[in-house]
């Protein structure tokens, strides 16, 4: 028996919380996915998930084997990167979890990298609130703003940039917004994310100002909010990965260009791990690469 493979199958099983959904990512048929975690219980004599016919869960003994079975793969994977730095086959699943308008900006992108490795896949999960990494099985998250959580690593990759819109169908008869007072008295069309609230912020060069809103119509997707400006329901605050073409061909005005919404820190957390095995570790890379050769959302040494 394969000990390093029984530990990342059965790993599998308790990450996706079945046997046949670990044999579809795996790429193995549900019986094999079941002897290998059978063959591992007959290894170590003890057994290390309850099976129904309707639910799975983990045995006292099948919790404690988790962490050391983290730090043997990862200790393989780091291995075999190290011997293999400059022909290695970067191979596997990455599971990546992003707001939705970088969601967006990676998918248009993300055929440069897995052509680069034809064993790499990855699972993007469009988030609008912090995910549960390790409960959910999600190797890196990009988040957006502060993050408080001290028990994952974090590694800043950029900076957003956003407009306040409007289409010029709103704005007839109207008097587009010039200062931050002015936009309560407008239609606020808000994207609520977590800890986004009613309040918007806006940079007037020297310091942000914060202005709170009474939104007429509230979404927790950037997309629907992109959609019901465009179609002229009022302003908004969005990324410029949405809206920038749209300001470029005149369906969508940039209003209040003098004082721009606030920037916010790009951020990827993963899990404290002391060895990133080398597939999560070339999604990371990937990541600050295409981050990185966009001037709106660069590092900027200022910052």
């Amino acid at each position: 028996m394969d000990i390093v493979c029984a530990l990342q199958t059965f790993m599998r099983v308790v990450e996706t919380g079945s046997f046949s959904a670990a044999a579809i990512d795996l790429r193995l048929t549900q019986p094999a996915v079941s002897r290998q975690v059978s063959a591992l219980e007959a290894y170590l004599n003890t057994r290390l998930l309850h099976r129904t016919t309707t639910a799975l869960a983990l045995t006292a003994e099948g919790e404690q084997i988790i962490p050391m079975a983290l730090k043997v793969i990862e200790a393989v994977e780091a291995l075999s990167e190290t011997t293999c730095r400059d022909g290695g086959r970067v191979a596997g699943k990455v599971r990546l979890a992003l707001p939705t308008p970088l969601g967006l900006y990676v998918s248009d992108r993300l055929g440069i990298l897995l052509e680069r490795h034809r064993g790499l896949s990855v699972d993007l999960l469009f988030r609008e609130e912090p995910s549960d990494l390790v409960e959910e099985g999600i190797d890196l998250e990009v988040r957006l703003g502060m993050v408080a959580d001290c028990s994952l690593m974090c590694r800043r990759i950029g900076w957003t940039t956003a407009f306040l819109v409007a289409a010029p169908s709103y704005l007839q008869g109207r008097a587009a917004p010039k200062t931050p007072d002015d936009v309560s008295a407008h239609d606020c069309i808000c994207y609520n994310r977590v800890g986004n609230g009613r309040a918007w912020s806006f940079s007037n060069g020297a310091e942000d100002v914060s202005v709170r809103i009474a939104p007429r119509l509230v979404a927790s997707n950037a997309v629907a909010v992109h959609r019901a400006v465009l179609a002229g329901n009022g302003i908004a605050v969005l990324s410029h990965v949405l809206v920038g073409s749209d300001i470029e061909e005149g369906r969508l005005v940039n209003v209040m260009p003098e004082f721009p919404p606030s920037r916010f820190a790009i951020s990827v957390v993963y899990p404290s791990r002391r060895n990133l095995p080398l597939r999560i570790r070339t999604v990371l890379d990937f990541l600050i690469e295409i981050v990185g050769e966009d001037p709106l959302m660069a590092p900027v040494s200022s910052h």
